[in-house]
């Protein structure tokens, strides 16, 4: 009886490969399901707000280069980029002699940067373990000249600087392995035995991962696949037996991850309860390329950690090592950049909640008891900052950076700021505004400010109000190869009765340019619209861009149509319809707003 219940499974295992795992699109594969129950110590995961991620593996030697040929995008997929054998690649490990990692320097920059958590990928879809594993001799132990676990060593260093510790392990797609999943250059998938895969590899080594390193923040896994969801629940079961207080992102699969991971480079388009994670790279790459250098900015990171942190989540920031393990000179600076902004300013992310006022011209809110933090982006002209919408009695407002205080007026729901001076290009000045009371809900659609103190006002496409047959819908595509982007848009406004419409409250009268960001195929292409905004009508007619394909970037232009005149401060309602039934008018991503000066 227990053989033929094996055999049964083996054919399900077999059946899954052929009908599923090869079907699943990245967005399936990146699974952000959790289970019904919050993890008892998902706590700390809420308050930590900035992690590290770190890609460190055999691809990091090759940087981004085989035979000759320059890759781009991420570049630990270089082996299924070039299609390499299982076989050719894993004498890259022959090669591989990190001589420069120093575990406590990387935990020295982890902390110098505000980091509270660091995961590192123990084992990514090559199939080669990053510490010394007893199920296979395809490690860095035994594998490489190096012949020393650098995970143990990472594991003491950061508990020294009270960083919690995780890995990332890639629990289906193996390259390495012929059972293991997605090779397909190398091995027939039709004749996989992934259940020997499972039993035979991934499993016992992430017991090793839960046994031998000390106790673990988080179990980061990726691409799930090859069981059922009674099977990853046992898989589930029997690792949190090992280490309970552990949590498992939900790419473990099957919704029974403890927090939520989206996509890679993805936002929310709202605030979002409950714990999750946004994970970003810092240039275009995961695994170290060394021609590219296209470094996000200590601003720029600066300010995606606060939108992040705005809708509620956690941001983990990747950097990628190269093959000597050493962390790239722009990385270690600019992250060194961000964490100097922390310490000053910190108490306005961590342990934060997402804020109550929606995201406005001049920046974003996160929130504690009885706090609201304004994190301004662009300083108004005139210094006159409103929060509107806020219906709470003011206690006190102040700079977070000196705490000295901020003069403040209140005129029913709108508080309104006075600025102290400061630089104009400062990526993230921070006020605070003690209140009385029960926090606020929070209103996606809510009024946006329209002011000529900004330089634009941008409408996005999430916060229209929608009527008839249009919806909101978020495009996956990519850039380089895995460089994955997201953007929501309104698609589906085909007949004159689709219509979407803009909640705005004007501040200041005169002239404001509109400015349409879509994106347009040619079945949309020359086909007119109608803009109504401050009792005026504003007619175009669209503009060709490209079709969407999911491996090629989605290319957005910013048409401006009209001059559009306001008189009297004021709320207003801006829309959008068809001028005649036809086909999709475009994809909108955003309404833009620019002061005539």
């Amino acid at each position: 009886m227990k053989k033929q219940k094996y055999i049964r499974l083996l054919l399900c295992l077999v059946f899954f490969a052929k009908t599923s795992s090869y079907a699943q699109v990245m967005e399936e594969m990146w699974d952000k399901g959790t289970g019904l129950k919050e993890h008892p110590n998902v706590g700390w995961f809420k308050d930590a707000k900035f992690g590290l991620f770190i890609h460190w593996g055999l691809y990091s030697k090759l940087a981004g280069k085989w035979n000759g040929k320059n890759y781009y995008g991420s570049g630990e997929w270089i082996m299924n980029q070039a299609k390499i054998p299982a076989a050719e690649y894993a004498k890259v490990a022959s090669t591989f002699n990190p001589v420069n990692f120093n575990a406590d320097e990387w935990a020295q920059l982890a902390s110098d940067a505000g980091i509270k958590y660091l995961v590192i990928t123990a084992k990514h879809h090559e199939g080669f373990a990053m510490f010394d594993s007893k199920a296979s001799d395809f490690n860095i132990v035994k594998a490489t000249p190096y012949g020393k676990d650098p995970m143990k060593a990472l594991a003491t260093a950061t508990a020294k600087k009270n960083i919690r510790f995780g890995f990332y392990y890639s629990q289906f797609v193996d390259w390495h392995e012929p059972n293991g999943g997605r090779n397909s250059w190398d091995f027939d998938e039709s004749k996989k035995n992934y259940a020997s895969y499972y039993s035979q590899k991934a499993i016992p080594q992430l017991k090793e991962l839960l046994t031998n390193y000390g106790p673990l923040g988080i179990v980061w896994f990726d691409l799930p696949g090859g069981l059922t969801k009674e099977e990853t629940q046992k898989l589930v079961d029997s690792l949190h037996a090992l280490q309970p207080q552990s949590l498992f992102s939900s790419r473990v699969g099957q919704g029974l991850g403890d927090y939520k991971d989206f996509g890679d480079s993805e936002i929310p388009d709202a605030p979002v309860k409950g714990a999750w994670e946004s994970i970003y790279t810092h240039n275009d790459s995961w695994g170290y390329i060394e021609h590219d250098l296209n470094f996000k900015s200590p601003a720029a990171i600066i300010q995606l950690l606060a939108k992040v942190a705005s809708k509620g989540g956690n941001l983990m920031l990747n950097v990628g090592p190269d093959g000597n393990g050493r962390i790239p000179y722009h990385s270690v600076k600019y992250l060194r950049e961000t964490g100097k902004w922390l310490k000053k300013n910190g108490e306005a992310i961590y342990g934060t909640t997402y804020g109550f006022i929606p995201q406005q011209p001049w920046g974003v809110t996160t929130a504690k008891p009885g706090k609201l933090f304004l994190h301004v982006f662009s300083r108004p002209g005139n210094g006159k900052l409103l929060v509107p919408g806020f219906s709470n009695a003011v206690k006190a407002v102040y700079a977070l950076g000196n705490r000295q205080s901020v003069s403040w007026k209140k005129a029913g729901n709108d508080l309104e700021l006075q600025l102290p001076a400061f630089a104009q290009d400062a990526p993230n000045t921070v006020f605070v505004v003690e209140y009385t009371g029960a926090q606020p809900g929070y209103d996606n659609k809510s009024a946006q400010i329209v002011s000529g103190q900004y330089a634009t006002t941008v409408l996005d496409a999430h916060t229209a109000r929608l009527s008839g047959n249009p919806k909101t819908k978020s495009f996956t595509f990519s850039h380089y190869f895995g460089d994955w982007k997201h953007e929501t848009c309104v698609i589906d406004m085909q007949q004159k009765k689709d219509s979407i419409s803009f909640q705005l409250r004007v501040t200041e009268p005169g002239d404001y340019r509109i400015v349409l960001e879509y994106s347009c195929g040619q079945e949309g292409f020359k086909q007119e619209g109608v803009i109504g905004f401050a009792g005026q009508q504003y007619l175009f007619r669209t503009l060709k861009t490209g079709e969407f394909e999911k491996n090629t970037p989605l290319l957005f232009i910013k048409h401006a149509v009209s001059i559009a005149t306001v008189q009297q401060p004021g709320e207003y309602t801006l829309s959008i319809h068809p001028y005649q039934d036809g086909k999709e008018l475009f994809k909108l991503r955003s309404v833009i707003l620019e002061p005539v000066k």
